[in-house]
């Protein structure tokens, strides 16, 4: 029975790890196919070292362990080698060279940011993607529809990607087409993709976000561009209406959002979520790094905090529910200095305002 188990052990593991799906080694696109030949390369050069390493780490001491009957081979005057000394430097050097180059010829080659447009493949088509709590919102500009947690690309087109988010950093990862790029709120990225065969590919955020993490999946349906077409058909017959004010509501937390679709997006929106001001009364970021550029909003813009805030109205607790926070009012800070600006230089003013902070927390 004890010769069974590790038989059985590894059956369970074998078992265990039959439903994997190993999309990094079986690509589905260009971007895909080149970065797994830079992981096989990769691991060949490193396999001249590791395999070579472990035969000697049993060749070495069975041949010269201390009861051997044959010792005529021992030489105790032994000190130095230059045919070792070339080879345990030498190849190396030679690796890490080869190592180095490869790096840099797929670095250029796989930039993110750098369009397919060297593929000769067929005209590009824009999605505009943005991640949510906990879902993935994917809006086509060009047809004026959206989709969430459900991204159709038509095949043998690249896919030029915008990605933003609306709360914390995510990242986009579709393993069977490659590449994945961070998504962050304020900002806008980009990515790169194309896809070389129909079929319907897993995607996910890759980044940890909370709690409804495991749950921010989508699938990638690859398909031909008539099919494609009739899928936005279909979006713009069955789908609601995008607004800023439906955008609000779908930007809630919720955990395995269902797939569904819009048949209009409202001008401008993709921006607006990048520029973080969907909200009416928001100041964008634009305007308000030109503010910042000219010396800020000086003391008439004290009073009009909530109109810079952005992260007080999305704060969740750890089970992804929203905390109605108040909002931010001018406090003895504000007040002292819209009196007397000179004031807060004085120690007196930061000893006094910590206490009154510390008075009002507790």
């Amino acid at each position: 029975m004890l010769r069974l188990r590790p038989l059985l052990l590894a059956s369970a593991g074998a078992f265990a790890l039959s439903g994997c799906q190993y999309h990094v080694l079986s690509p589905q696109g260009w971007v895909g196919d080149q970065e797994r030949n830079l992981l096989i390369i990769s691991t060949l050069l490193m396999l001249i070292v590791i395999v070579p390493v472990l035969i000697m780490a049993v060749y070495f001491p069975l041949k010269y362990r201390a009861d051997r009957e044959d010792m005529s081979d021992y030489d105790p005057t032994f000190e130095h080698s230059n045919k070792i000394e070339v080879v345990i430097w030498g190849v190396p050097i030679l690796i890490i060279v080869a190592l180095g180059w490869f790096t840099y010829d797929y670095t250029h080659k796989l930039d993110p940011y750098r369009p397919l447009d060297h593929l000769g493949a067929g005209e590009p088509i824009e999605v505009q993607a943005v991640s949510l709590d906990w879902k993935w919102l994917f809006i086509y500009p060009e047809f004026g529809v959206a989709s969430v947690n459900e991204l159709a690309i038509p095949e043998g087109r690249p896919v030029n990607f915008s990605l933003t988010s609306s709360t914390v950093m995510n990242t986009l990862s579709i393993p069977a087409l490659g590449g994945m790029v961070y998504s962050m709120a304020g900002m806008e990225t980009k990515l790169h993709l194309i896809a070389d065969t129909t079929g319907t590919f897993p995607g996910r955020s890759a980044h940890y976000s909370g709690p409804g993490f495991s749950k921010m999946t989508f699938d990638t349906l690859s398909m031909t561009d008539e099919d494609f077409n009739a899928w936005v058909a279909k979006v713009k017959e069955t789908g609601g209406e995008l607004t800023r004010a439906s955008y609000l509501e779908l930007e809630k937390p919720t955990i395995d959002e269902p797939v569904h679709s819009y048949a209009s997006v409202e001008d401008g929106l993709f921006g607006r979520i990048v520029e973080m001001c969907v909200e009416d009364g928001k100041v964008c970021m634009g305007h308000m790094m030109m503010q910042d550029e000219l010396g800020g909003g000086g003391l008439a813009g004290i009073p009009n905090a909530a109109a810079y805030s952005y992260d007080r109205a999305r704060t969740i607790d750890g089970f992804g529910n929203l905390i109605d926070l108040p909002e931010p009012e001018v406090n003895a800070f504000h007040e002292a200095f819209l009196n007397d600006p000179d004031a807060i230089c004085g120690p007196d003013f930061a000893r006094t305002s910590a206490r009154t902070e510390e008075k009002n927390n507790g």
